[in-house]
């Protein structure tokens, strides 16, 4: 692909902004966070040369995820920050730089406007759409005094060579074992048919994960990365299910 973005910005007039705010003034204790809510494409990249519909699916965005925090903000009043951008662009829970941060293969799928990038290419999008979303986290944090934070995601039930995951949700983190578990003792009581777990289907790494490592453990606040499986989000019912059981368990982490 030629390296439009070593001749001009990345992002141009009609570009959707990176980052949109939601209840930005709140003075919550609580900040959310949703780094993969968007599908948007900058227009100079091409769709990335994606097949029809490719977009559309788990590896273009979390699905349901913007929805689901959307709905827990207005539950708590919360302070709510998303990423517009597709994480094929550049994925803004990764550290710059680290694989998988451009993917050019995702879930068996080529992304052909990210093959074989130049330095500049990948400077943009780190300047131009992760570097905005990491600002925004550091003034969510600035603008009021937080006790948590939480990070919304969503998985797939099965990837296009794997083994199928049988969590309907999972609560990761490192140092605030504590939290992932009032999630998974506070929807247990609410739904005992769930099936939950702690630090699955993925785990939380220096060298793969941004939010945590860089912003919420350094503060020592109560934290979480919710992810819940995108077959449980798929109607507005659904969303409004698990906005409530975790608006609620939320609430506990906050008292405890």
């Amino acid at each position: 692909m030629d390296d439009l973005t070593s001749r001009t910005d990345l992002l141009q007039q009609h570009d959707p902004t990176p980052v949109e705010w939601v209840n930005r003034d709140s003075t919550s204790p609580v900040l959310l966070l949703c780094e993969h809510a968007g599908q948007a494409i900058p227009a100079q990249l091409a769709a990335l040369g994606l097949p029809a519909g490719a977009i559309d699916l788990h590896i273009g965005w979390d699905i349901g995820a913007e929805r689901l925090a959307r709905s827990i903000a207005a539950r708590l009043d919360a302070p709510l920050i998303l990423q517009r951008y597709s994480r094929l662009v550049i994925d803004c829970n990764r550290p710059p730089g680290a694989a998988g941060s451009i993917p050019e293969i995702s879930d068996n799928v080529v992304v052909p406007g990210n093959r074989r990038l130049g330095s500049e290419a990948r400077r943009q999008r780190e300047a131009m759409i992760f570097a905005p979303l990491d600002a925004a986290i550091t003034q969510g944090f600035a603008r009021a005094p937080r006790r948590a934070a939480f990070s919304i995601h969503s998985f797939t039930r099965q990837m296009h060579q794997g083994e199928r995951r049988r969590w309907d949700a999972g609560f990761l983190c490192r140092r605030d074992m504590a939290a992932a578990q009032v999630f998974v003792d506070c929807l247990s009581r609410a739904r005992p048919d769930l099936v939950l777990a702690i630090n699955e289907p993925y785990q939380i790494e220096d060298e793969g994960d941004w939010f945590i490592p860089h912003h919420a453990e350094p503060r020592g606040i109560r934290h979480c990365l919710i992810e819940v499986c995108n077959d449980q989000l798929q109607s507005d019912a659904g969303v409004e299910l698990w906005a409530g059981l975790l608006a609620q368990a939320i609430g506990e982490v906050l008292s405890g």
